[in-house]
């Protein structure tokens, strides 16, 4: 299903600032590329399970994030001296970085997830106090805890401490979300689907993610500009005609 090089052997270590983190998040939520859209410590939380034979979905008692954000009408001159903590743990994190290294692979001159620090953005992202990142929290919180405990039930260790294999396994089970997916893999397949819209928004918010799609950006043109090429404006027109809106298009008198 998905790439090879996740290395439980090296666990995750974070080294993004938190500058860039919180520019990149910044950019991850006005993109685009992000639809609108456990590792848990025991400090995480209370949890409560159903028998496994049924499926089983932790219900984590998060406790919300209460930090300041910068709010609407940031004060850019006196920032806040503090900004809300990361909150993932190492486990959580590392987790996160075998999950995005198998949704984002190294792949010739392209580096993998964790190799531009993906999961440093994840976790600033399920930590920031705002609501849309609190609901993905509520989501992706629970789906780190499920993997433990999915990766305990069929090997009897950690899902990082599982064999790649093994851990591609239990993903290619939730990695789809359709009428066909099995009501014991729902939740996680959907929260599942959420991490890996973060991820490759992410990834592709990058400076190599943006090399890898060959997304340029405004190029300057000098002199007259030459407008769009003969095949892209048959298509345009051929969409107009589509549409029904040819009478109201412009149309050069000469």
């Amino acid at each position: 299903m998905m790439g090879d090089n996740a290395n439980k052997n090296r666990p995750y270590a974070p080294s993004m600032t938190r500058r860039d983190t919180l520019k990149w998040m910044g950019i991850m939520a006005a993109s685009a590329a992000l639809p609108g859209l456990n590792a848990c410590s025991s400090g995480a939380g209370q949890v409560k399970q159903v028998g496994a034979t049924a499926g089983h979905w932790p219900e984590l008692a998060l406790k919300p994030v209460t930090a300041p954000g910068y709010g609407k009408d940031p004060d850019l001159i006196s920032p806040p001296s503090q900004i809300w903590p990361r909150t993932l743990s190492a486990d959580q994190l590392n987790v996160v970085a075998i999950l995005s290294d198998l949704i984002v692979p190294a792949e010739g001159e392209y580096p993998s997830a964790t190799q531009v620090k993906v999961p440093d953005v994840i976790d600033e992202w399920v930590s920031a106090p705002y609501a849309s990142q609190q609901r993905d929290r509520e989501m992706i919180l629970p789906l780190l805890t499920w993997l433990n405990d999915e990766a305990v039930i069929r090997g009897g260790v950690s899902y990082s401490a599982l064999a790649l294999e093994q851990q591609r396994l239990i993903l290619d089970d939730i990695a789809t979300l359709n009428a066909q997916t099995p009501a014991a893999f729902e939740r996680p397949a959907r929260s599942f689907a959420r991490l890996r819209a973060l991820v490759l928004a992410g990834y592709f918010s990058s400076p190599q993610g943006t090399k890898d799609i060959g997304y340029q950006g405004n190029v300057a043109i000098a002199g007259d500009y030459p407008g769009p090429s003969d095949e892209a404006l048959a298509h345009i027109n051929q969409v107009i005609d589509e549409l029904g809106l040819s009478a109201y298009t412009w149309t050069d008198p000469a």
